[in-house]
């Protein structure tokens, strides 16, 4: 089969859970025999190559405008894929899926891979949110088959749209463990020293309250957040302005491949303070390192069944300090973190995700 995808940023290592959700399950899906096109959005990508691990990449115009630029960029590459016939067009994201009935109109048949309620992100206006909401139906309507990430979102796709979804986790790699430090200690952090995030810098994220519950506390230990905004932002701006004031709080901007792999083998704890999410990448890839985690106990990160102990309250910063300061205390067993990466292995293997979702092509095309 050939497909043809849009609806995320692009490929290789551009920051994004669904950009680093198409960056694992696509070259799986072409190492499988078929042909895969992936539009990217040409106002991220620092160089432009023509392929990827088997992937053909199509830029695309897309301007950098926050609210405008995944409605207009999936426009011009709905239009672009019409020159190269796909048996199937992949829009993956709500407000890229607002345009799957000018997808359907041109010809095409039409997978949605609903990433989760973005509506619900504290970054959105009214009217953004007015039309992430009619994405969401939208896509779920007149799309020919839809993926969701989580039994959440299901739910949602079956109350507003009434119909069935194809539930297909996230997945994670299982990945090997740094035994080097150099980068650690490049930013002055000491091996199992230091609490660790991974986020972008937008309200949702909820890293205020990890910052705000951290210098409320009494601690050898640092602060380390991996991360940046897209986007600058008043939000953003004062985040960074937060963290200046404290040297025991170490942005690092974003970070891939082994600087990234230090900072997961040899954080002493994983926080993740989100009010939204999908279904989170980045928390099941703490867990591949069996790291202890602590994460709000919002819908998407309780679908993960960790300990209860494992949970705050989402926005109580009290309750996160509380729960940070007794984790910290903790070390996991070696059978806790043997169950853990056995569970993350069987339940979020990428190999399995990629089969599922051609799946959802044969039958689709069938």
């Amino acid at each position: 089969m050939k497909i043809f995808v849009t609806g995320t940023r692009g490929i290789p290592d551009i920051p994004g859970g669904v950009e680093k959700h198409c960056q694992e399950l696509f070259p799986r899906i072409a190492a499988k025999g078929h042909e895969v096109l992936l539009c990217t959005r040409s106002s991220y990508v620092a160089e432009r190559i023509d392929r990827w691990r088997d992937i053909r990449l199509i830029h695309c115009y897309a301007p950098r405008i926050k609210s405008l630029e995944a409605i207009i960029h999936t426009f011009i590459a709905l239009l672009t894929a019409r020159r190269y016939r796909p048996d199937v067009v992949h829009i993956h994201s709500i407000g890229p899926s607002l345009l799957t009935p000018v997808a359907r109109i041109l010809g095409f048949k039409v997978v949605v891979t609903n990433h989760g309620p973005d509506y619900d992100r504290q970054k959105w206006g009214k009217l953004a949110k007015f039309v992430l909401r009619a994405g969401e139906k939208t896509g779920g309507i007149y799309a020919n088959e839809v993926i969701v990430i989580s039994t959440v979102i299901a739910e949602i796709i079956q109350e507003k749209c009434g119909r069935e979804s194809n539930l297909i986790y996230n997945g994670v790699n299982y990945p090997e463990k740094s035994k080097k430090t150099d980068f650690l200690r490049s930013i002055d952090v000491e091996p199992g020293k230091y609490i660790l995030a991974v986020a972008r810098f937008v309200p949702e994220k909820g890293l205020h309250d990890l910052i705000n519950a951290f210098r409320s506390m009494k601690c050898d230990y640092k602060l380390v957040i991996a991360g940046d905004a897209d986007h600058e932002t008043e939000y953003s701006r004062n985040l960074k302005k937060m963290s200046g004031r404290d040297a025991h709080i170490i942005m690092t901007g974003y970070l891939t491949g082994e600087p990234l792999n230090q900072l997961y083998s040899h954080a002493r704890l994983f926080v993740l303070p989100s009010y939204h999410e999908g279904l989170p990448i980045v928390l099941l890839e703490a867990l591949s390192y069996c790291l202890p985690v602590l994460v709000s106990n919002i819908p998407a990160n309780r679908e993960v069944e960790l300990p209860k102990e494992r949970y705050f309250r989402c926005g109580d910063v009290a309750d996160l300090r509380e729960k940070i300061e007794m984790l910290l205390e903790q070390k996991l067993t070696e059978k806790e973190q043997q169950y853990i990466c056995d569970d993350i292995q069987n339940k979020y293997n990428w190999d399995t995700i990629a089969e599922e979702t051609i799946k959802v092509y044969r039958k689709m095309v069938n």
